[in-house]
């Protein structure tokens, strides 16, 4: 490791440097030897180091191996100047789960209450619930916008006060759509939603500031798992609330508990900071091609990567979320007579499928994010065909776990690719930049679900999902294919 490295170049000769080693040569291998770098340079200044000689004989070849030790450190300055390392990355297993458990406790009104807006609608002048559908993606938009630059604060001020605005944010929104007496006041109350929350975001800033690798995958596949509960149990809270307190009261009830999650934020650390190395004012940069392979961060996964893993988010959301909106209206097309109950449990069993299981699938694909990334996506397509043709209870059993098993995949193996992507990144920027292409996934989903049923019928908006896994399955796996295929080798006495 470094330390070791720096050890023994502080003990051995700079003369050991073979002459026929240039100095830009030098500086690309002073990458591995930081430490003695920073020592090189002194050791100059001074005169040398006492008790080896290094100061002795200004003009051989001990100078020489300074002027290289020099030109490694500036190189090294580059290197340091452009990326960010964790100081002390880790956080104990309670903390992780403390953190999922606060999201899970604040989102409940974010996610139970939305499916009662056509209850609410009319208790404020809105008889058809006509705006239904789009108050309905509203907190969603206005999430989208500011969810990048809220992670940008979040890099500069500091994670859990970030975290802490957005649970504090959420509380002030649903206390003043509880409290709403007009569509106008409502309607800003969910625009402030999407504006001030954020809250998932932020806490996987919070977690990808002390975690790396494998533990910041599975710390949020911990995350996911929190969301998934909240959108199976918190309409079960709030349907059988209903009877003593209408929906629309419900938000003022529960702003209660962002509130309560911030207290329990408040009482975790601030995560490890993230310091950069500065070059000293004055410090030369040489424009040479190993400066310029300095400056690339150690460690950092491409941007191509980063660019595929915001495709694959918005595919991913795009061709769940477009199946929710008419999916009751489906089964009680198919399968008339059935009750809200059943409706209810077919509706969440996807989401459970990933609680039971998801934890195995990130050991089973921890490493190799994309063969599950393209599992899942066919999983979907698959699943989604299904309730095309399915008209039976038994049959909506089977196509809604094989969904489960799409999403679920889906679900880890991102995590596992965004965990890869934080390397060497600010985690507040990057995950309000998952943060953006998951919500503008969602809206696409919503306006495409609307359009296809007006225009065809329920089963349309999973036609349309089954489409779009499809063309992400053959997305991530014809370049995979491509790149095995056997290429014959062009004799270069053959014309171009």
């Amino acid at each position: 490791m470094a330390t070791s490295t720096s050890s023994d170049a502080a003990t051995s000769p700079i003369t050991s440097t073979p002459k026929g080693i240039s100095a830009s040569e030098n500086a690309a291998t002073s990458q591995n030897t930081a430490g003695s770098q920073r020592v090189a340079g002194p050791r100059k200044a001074a005169g040398g180091e006492p008790g080896t000689g290094a100061g002795q004989g200004a003009g051989g070849p001990r100078r020489a191996g300074d002027e290289r030790g020099a030109a490694g450190e500036r190189s090294q300055r580059v290197s340091a100047a452009a990326v960010e390392t964790k100081v002390r990355p880790g956080l104990p297993r309670r903390q992780v789960y403390a953190v999922a458990g606060c999201y899970f406790v604040a989102s409940f009104a974010a996610l139970g209450l939305p499916p009662y807006l056509t209850e609410i609608l009319p208790e404020l002048g809105d008889r058809a619930a006509r705006w239904a559908g789009l108050l309905y993606i509203v907190p969603t938009i206005f999430g989208a916008i500011g969810a990048p630059l809220w992670g940008r604060l979040a890099d500069r001020f500091g994670r859990k006060r970030l975290l802490l605005r957005a649970q504090l944010g959420l509380a002030a929104a649903f206390l003043l759509a509880g409290w709403a007496d007009s569509l106008g006041t409502f309607a800003a109350a969910l625009v402030l939603q999407g504006v001030l929350g954020g809250t998932f975001a932020a806490s996987n800033g919070y977690l990808g500031a002390a975690l790396e690798g494998g533990a910041l995958s599975r710390a949020l596949t911990v995350m996911q798992g929190s969301a998934r509960a909240a959108l199976v149990f918190a309409p079960i809270v709030v349907g059988a609330l209903t009877p003593w307190l209408s929906p629309h009261r419900q938000y003022a009830l529960l702003a209660v508990l962002p509130l309560a999650a911030a207290l329990m934020l408040a009482a975790l650390p601030e995560p490890p900071r993230l310091e950069s190395a500065t070059r000293p004012p004055g410090a030369e940069v040489e424009a040479t091609a190993v400066d310029a392979a300095a400056a690339e961060p150690s460690g950092r996964a491409p941007a191509a990567s980063l660019r595929t893993l915001y495709a694959l988010e918005f595919a991913f959301v795009f061709s769940t979320v477009i199946s929710f909106p008419y999916l009751i209206s489906l089964i009680k097309e198919r399968i008339p007579g059935t009750g809200p109950l059943v409706s209810g449990v077919l509706f969440a069993l996807p989401h459970m499928c990933y609680l039971v299981a998801a934890m195995a699938v990130h050991g089973l694909f921890r490493t190799r994010p994309r063969l599950g990334i393209a599992l899942g996506f066919g999983c979907i397509a698959l699943g989604l065909a299904g309730h095309g043709v399915a008209d039976s209870l038994t049959a909506f059993i089977a196509v809604r776990l094989v969904l489960g098993a799409g999403l679920t995949m889906g679900l880890v193996c991102l995590s596992v690719m965004a965990a890869d992507c934080a390397k060497g990144r600010a985690p507040g920027g990057l995950f309000g930049s998952i943060e953006f292409f998951s919500k503008a996934g969602a809206v696409a989903a919503g306006l495409a679900a609307a359009a296809g049923n007006d225009v065809f019928g329920p089963a349309a908006p999973l036609l349309i999902g089954t489409a779009m896994a499809l063309v992400t399955v053959l997305a991530t796996v014809t370049p995979a294919l491509l790149s095995r295929l056997p290429r014959t080798r062009r004799s270069p006495r053959c014309p171009r």
